[in-house]
């Protein structure tokens, strides 16, 4: 299965994303991180301590891809419209982070927007930073993105320091001592989980092929 993270706007938790997915799908199949992101910052991540999947950059990509369950690629940011369709093309699932602030949103618009005119479907949005209770942007931002059709995942990712941490040590969140850390990943695992449910059939590593970088 072929997962590409993707955002019209930095600090969303692509990055993050893509790490925490990979050590998701690392738990069901052996699996590859492809940080196609000019700031590297999977790799930089990877290099500050050991995480538990491989990590390339795009050069590496594409030899021995097929050895692999399953792939993520972390992409750049801002993609332009060009590269967005190469990407959304050549995936099982595009997935689309995005913060419940007014300014990610309006990328996000921007985005789906884009992938309804070249007729994509096959993505999905996942709400980032949740602030804790008592707010309730996130539940409303959820409804709001359903009650235009969008499809977003019921698995959102709550807002905690942790994160940073587990960057920090460059080792993903369950293996930072922090009381909000297991909170962290049980967030992403429920993330991966709905996504092994509704994609788990695609094989794209058996007969596609890895978008050009």
């Amino acid at each position: 299965m072929i997962i590409t993270v993707a955002s019209f706007k930095g600090g969303v938790g692509k990055t993050t994303t893509a790490i925490h997915l990979a050590a998701f799908f690392q738990g069901q199949a052996e699996t590859l991180l492809i940080d196609a992101d000019p700031n590297r910052s999977a790799l930089n991540w990877a290099s500050r301590g050991e995480l538990p999947f491989k990590v390339v950059d795009e050069w590496q990509a594409g030899q021995d891809d097929h050895a692999y369950g399953h792939v993520i690629i972390d992409t750049p940011a801002r993609p332009v419209a060009n590269d967005l369709a190469a990407l959304a093309t050549s995936c099982d699932l595009l997935i689309l982070p995005t913060t419940p602030d007014i300014l990610a949103l309006d990328a996000l618009v921007l985005t789906v927007a884009y992938l309804n005119k070249i007729q994509m479907r096959g993505y999905r949005i996942l709400l980032t930073a949740i602030p804790p209770k008592p707010s309730k942007a996130g539940a409303e931002v959820r409804a709001m993105l359903r009650e235009v059709n969008l499809p977003v995942l019921a698995a959102g990712i709550r807002r905690t320091a942790a994160f940073q941490k587990a960057a920090l040590a460059g080792v993903p969140i369950y293996a930072i001592k922090d009381p909000r850390a297991e909170l962290g990943w049980q967030d992403y695992e429920a993330a991966g989980q709905e996504i092994l449910r509704d994609f788990s059939q695609t094989p794209s590593l058996d007969n596609g092929t890895l978008p050009d970088f």
